[in-house]
């Protein structure tokens, strides 16, 4: 490169790029963790339990190149209860709204009936779309020929990715990609913001992420966290008393809250105490925390619950 041409590329505006990528995919493929990992900060509640994703969860990366805003969904699955046609309605409108596609797979998983599913809904997106071949630290790297071979036939995507989100391997170009990919324009957000969604939001996903980690086969599933009541502390020494969170989980039986209280209050003062300790982390400030399990029989189908459910997450401003 000459001098002149070296000047002109000095001179040439940068360019500024603002969009939204929406990741989905089957369940457990790691899209929260992909999240997380662009974004250097724990948003997402992750776990080793399907469905753990709820919501269309708001992710905002900004910097010198612009500003990528991203719509963790839902996994795609084959919905049983009202709660789980929302979830998969999250999903679906991601995939309409979304300027560009991220989808991602689990490659330990075989391609099957549920994979050639997701495939026929992203081959209806009109934005452009991205392969991402999840979990590349726990399979051989020749394994994964045949599965890019079959993504690469489908002639749907711009490029085939494969990373291990839990790792980074592959991450920073996927992210390179994706900036690509991006349309020119303005910050869509404030950029100095990481979410759109409440604070309280937040809160009861961190509770939950702690019930997750406790219980297992069905207990997963038919539980959910409703933040009951919030107290700020008043007077000169507020900054040092405690903020004070009562929330409820959610259980179907009688039996599910018998194992979540645990003998003589057990489990659920061990999933507080590990609650409480996240949660004075993330808010910075002492918390004091109760919470009560709530027996309500059939709650993934009641419409009133859902909508309190989905009313923590609504965005700031709607």
């Amino acid at each position: 490169m000459n001098e002149s041409e070296s000047a002109d590329t000095a001179r040439a505006p940068r360019v500024i790029r603002a969009g939204t990528v929406a990741l989905v995919g089957r369940p457990n493929a790691g899209k929260s963790t992909l999240m997380n990992r662009c974004l250097q900060e724990k948003l997402a509640i992750t776990s080793d339990k399907p469905q753990t994703t709820r919501q269309r969860l708001i992710g905002i990366l900004s910097g010198d190149r612009g500003q990528m805003v991203f719509q963790d969904t839902p996994g795609i699955h084959r919905p049983k209860h009202r709660m789980n046609k929302q979830m998969v309605r999250y999903a679906l409108d991601a995939l309409a709204d979304a300027d560009v596609i991220c989808m991602m797979t689990d490659v330990q998983q075989s391609f099957g009936s549920g994979e050639q599913y997701l495939l026929d809904l992203v081959a209806k997106a009109s934005g452009p779309r991205v392969a991402v071949l999840n979990k590349l630290d726990l399979v051989s790297r020749p394994s994964l020929l045949p599965r890019m071979a079959r993504y690469s036939e489908a002639g749907l995507f711009e490029e085939i990715v494969p990373i291990s989100a839990l790792t980074g391997d592959g991450v920073d170009l996927l992210l390179d990609l994706l900036w690509g990919l991006l349309p020119e324009g303005k910050p869509i957000y404030d950029p100095e913001l990481l979410t759109i969604h409440p604070e309280r939001f937040l809160v009861a996903e961190l509770i939950r992420e702690k019930v997750l980690a406790a219980t297992r086969e069905e207990l997963p599933f038919a539980t959910a966290v409703l933040l009951e009541h919030w107290e700020e502390p008043e007077g000169e020494d507020r900054d040092r008393r405690p903020v004070r969170i009562f929330a409820s989980i959610l259980v179907e039986k009688p039996g599910q809250k018998k194992i979540l209280v645990g003998s003589k209050g057990s489990m659920i003062k061990e999933i507080g105490t590990l609650a409480r300790l996240d949660l004075e982390a993330f808010l910075s400030r002492p918390v004091f925390l109760k919470l009560n399990v709530r027996h309500e029989p059939g709650w993934r189908e009641n419409q009133r619950l859902l909508a309190e459910l989905e009313g923590q997450a609504a965005s700031w401003g709607s």
